[in-house]
């Protein structure tokens, strides 16, 4: 029992909790963690951010497509935009609206004809509709940004806690070689800092997985409503062009 206490000494040592780990951990396995605990840090941060952002846009989009909805002109809503500047589909309004005037100024000038007499042909709706789907696509680029960190963050964080794992058994196995024993005193710590890293890069990975499965679908969600709006938008402006 003489020889027993020791161990159990240690045993309740160890049993300091985390603290006690790190404190005995080696330095690469402690700038593993320290790297895992940094992506988790700036994952949260990115899903807290694109949480609030996805939240924001959808409230302005909402009301900007109910505005659209209920307008009796095509060009009604221009002085409205700036309210709504976190919403892609007030953007890619303004873009259509635009290009359009600019499409009729150039045919104007070509034809030296009054604008209001002048309408579209196909020709310059397919010119229209270029600059809203590059518009479209500029604002969904805006609203990704940052999210492909989540995918790093998942791929990368279960590979350097197993990075971190095996260190940890290879420092017990170092220890048993260096000591000649294979007690619990022994490799009671490596085998702390294995698990250790294997906690840290699975809490790191597992909210990146499904916070960016989120944000792929509010993309996917943002992008059809942004293509549906251009489709009607388009719409409304040959409707007016052929009034």
């Amino acid at each position: 029992m003489i020889h027993g206490e020791p161990v159990v000494a240690t045993v309740v040592g160890l049993s300091g909790g985390i603290w006690e780990i790190l404190r005995q951990n080696s330095f690469f396995g402690l700038l593993i963690i320290s790297v895992l605990i940094i992506m988790s840090l700036v994952s949260w941060g990115i899903i807290i951010n694109r949480y609030r952002l996805y939240k924001e846009v959808n409230l302005q989009s909402r009301k900007f497509g109910a505005l659209f909805t209920r307008s009796a002109q095509t060009t009604d809503l221009m002085n409205n935009v700036r309210n709504f500047r976190l919403s892609p589909l007030a953007a890619i309004y303004a873009a259509g609206i635009k290009e359009t005037e600019a499409v009729l100024e150039a045919k104007a000038a070509r034809n030296g004809e009054a604008e209001g007499v002048l309408t579209l042909d196909e020709g310059d709706f397919r010119t229209v509709n270029l600059m809203m789907d590059k518009t479209a696509a500029e604002e969904v680029g805006k609203l990704e940004r940052y999210v492909v960190f989540l995918a790093t963050t998942a791929n990368a964080a279960p590979f350097l806690g197993l990075l971190g794992t095996v260190v940890g058994i290879m420092n017990s196995f170092w220890s048993i070689g260096e000591r000649g024993s294979a007690s619990l005193v022994i490799v009671a710590p490596g085998i702390a800092e294995a698990l250790l890293a294997t906690i840290v890069g699975l809490a790191a990975a597992i909210p990146a997985v499904i916070a960016y499965n989120w944000a792929n679908n509010k993309l996917k969600y943002i992008t059809d409503q942004a293509n549906n709006f251009s489709l009607e938008l388009l719409a409304r402006l040959k409707k007016d062009s052929y009034r």
